[in-house]
């Protein structure tokens, strides 16, 4: 369990690093964001995933709970492993941007902590993270539930992750991952912000609710393909 827990703490450490730290030196590029996100899931996924499966999502692991394949206790575990991973990569990106005391600056879209003021409206940005995480834990479930996908697995996740990006970084920031969104967050407290941890609500309740419907709509079709191909033997 200990080496399941260091290995999702680095591994979340190491997506807000790069995943937000690109973002924060491209200004809020939307191709560059998207593809360091995509990017770092599938280094992760090749280098830890043999490990701890490489949630580093606390709703990638409500999902795996939800299904069957984790105890509560290692549910519990995941989550507070990923979410000091959060912290500790906020933490890095906001010392190479060189102050504790600049986490709120617009002009690095506050280390891309998610709003919903571009789409104007709480119900709809909670909307597109329950829609986006939905997308994002549907392939995943899909695509690790056979052995013979591991050598892809990986690199459909990434690029599962690029794609919900592409949309949603100029909608809400695209968060899919509330330890993600609340280690920025939390950092951005320390330099007087708080509107992002006002809101970090939504970017918590939306990913987890997206990634528990799929997880039941996933157990729900493979069921039913199940009973099918019963049917025709």
């Amino acid at each position: 369990m200990l080496k399941k827990c260091i290995a999702e703490c680095i591994g979340t450490m190491v997506l807000v690093v790069c995943g937000c730290g690109v973002a924060v030196a491209t200004n809020g590029n939307l191709v560059a964001t998207a593809l360091a996100f995509g990017f770092v899931i599938v280094a992760m996924a090749y280098s830890i995933g043999n490990v701890s499966g490489c949630h580093v999502n606390p709703a990638v692991s409500i999902a795996m709970f939800v299904s069957g394949k984790m105890k509560l206790k290692e549910f519990a575990f995941y989550v507070l492993s990923q979410i000091i991973g959060a912290i500790v990569g906020a933490a890095i990106v906001a010392l190479f941007c060189g102050s504790f005391q600049n986490l709120g600056g617009n002009e690095v879209q506050s280390l891309l902590t998610d709003n919903f003021g571009n789409v104007g409206s709480l119900f709809v940005g909670l909307a597109v993270e329950i829609v986006l995480t939905f997308i994002f834990v549907l392939a995943i479930m899909g695509v690790t539930s056979k052995t013979e996908n591991k050598a892809v697995t990986g690199i459909v996740i990434g690029l599962s992750l690029t794609l919900v990006h592409l949309l949603g970084i100029n909608l809400t920031g695209t968060s899919v991952n509330p330890a993600r969104s609340l280690g920025p967050a939390l950092l951005q407290m320390f330099g007087g912000k708080f509107e992002a941890i006002s809101q970090i609500w939504i970017f918590i309740i939306g990913p987890l609710a997206g990634a528990v419907l799929a997880a039941f709509v996933y157990k729900f079709i493979e069921t039913k393909k199940a009973d099918k191909e019963l049917k025709e033997d």
